[in-house]
């Protein structure tokens, strides 16, 4: 389950796709960029393989939901 999640968007310009998303998945902090197609790049720390399908869903429902109401 993913836990204290938060997005910014990476240009000032509001318009232009892309966010930056931070968020907590079993007690490890992972960050990386979400771009406009749905694709996830990671940050410092990978997730790992067996959750990653899994959180790159649960991501991609969570910007729906937040930014493309």
């Amino acid at each position: 389950m993913i836990t204290h999640f938060q997005y910014k968007p990476m240009f000032k310009q509001a318009n232009l796709p892309g966010w930056r998303i931070s968020f907590y998945f079993r007690g490890a902090h992972y960050d990386g960029v979400y771009h406009k197609n749905g694709q996830i790049e990671w940050g410092s720390q990978k997730p790992p393989k067996e959750a990653e399908t899994d959180l790159q869903s649960q991501i991609h429902e969570l910007m729906l939901f937040h930014v493309y109401e």
